[in-house]
């Protein structure tokens, strides 16, 4: 992640916070982010916001992308 896009997504979370509803998704864990993230202040500043309001939905089970294809109909 490079630094300008670290900073926006603080300035995302940030505005967002208290204001309005923020919804991210993705497959990295909480618990990798400062190493993704690799600024500390910047990392500390996003989980905190998020962390403290957020409601996690943790997908437990196989990849879909490695089952293939849906079947046709």
């Amino acid at each position: 992640m490079t630094e300008l896009g670290k900073q926006d997504l603080l300035d995302v979370v940030d505005a967002r916070v208290k204001t309005s509803s923020l919804l991210l998704a993705g497959q990295l864990p909480f618990k990798d982010w400062h190493a993704y993230i690799d600024n500390p202040m910047v990392a500390d500043a996003i989980l905190d916001r998020m962390a403290n309001t957020s409601h996690r939905i943790q997908l437990a089970g196989e990849s879909m992308r490695r089952l293939g294809p849906a079947p046709s109909a």
